[in-house]
């Protein structure tokens, strides 16, 4: 369920949900690459003991 939240509300994993969808994969696939980007973020937040920032341009 992250995922899914995440290609709808997170500006840089909708473009990346977006960029996959174009070029033809299916939405599962999407969405499970939205997955594990979401877990290597996590890890490397919790390794470099940081909080989330949400940068705003």
């Amino acid at each position: 369920m992250p995922a899914l939240v995440a290609a709808r509300y997170n500006p840089d994993l909708k473009a990346k949900y977006q960029s996959l969808i174009e070029s033809g994969k299916p939405a599962k696939v999407a969405v499970v690459t939205l997955m594990r980007k979401l877990i290597v973020m996590a890890n490397a937040l919790i390794k470099a003991d940081r909080l989330w920032v949400d940068k705003r341009a």
